[in-house]
């Protein structure tokens, strides 16, 4: 049987939540100085006191999608029919996005064993 390539020491939950920051870093590298997103789980990215506007969380989707594939091998639509029609937006904030991205990881690696 072959090993998933994300099978490490570090946590799947370890290895996404830094490459969101990864992503978070380049992003801010283009904000302004007051609008710089913490690295930080508690983050709110979109929706109410959401620091992104919709153009910028499309960005920073594709951004992550990017960056999870490039980590885990592994490529993974974050904004489809699924996150749209549940009913806390996986956007919303930092641990919210890592959670969703975990559970499309674990899909992929049930659907391929």
């Amino acid at each position: 049987m072959a090993v998933p390539q994300w099978s490490t020491n570090v946590s799947t939950s370890d290895r996404v939540v830094q490459c969101i920051y990864d992503v978070l870093d380049e992003f801010n590298a283009e904000l302004p100085l007051g609008l710089k997103l913490a690295r930080s789980s508690d983050t709110v990215l979109y929706g109410e006191n959401g620091q992104l506007d919709s153009i910028n969380l499309v960005h920073l989707i594709v951004a992550v999608e990017e960056k999870i594939e490039s980590e885990f091998g592994v490529a993974v639509t974050l904004a489809d029919e699924r996150a749209m029609s549940m009913r806390n937006s996986p956007f919303a904030t930092v641990a919210s996005l890592s959670a969703y991205v975990c559970s499309l990881l674990e899909a992929e690696t049930a659907a391929t064993q």
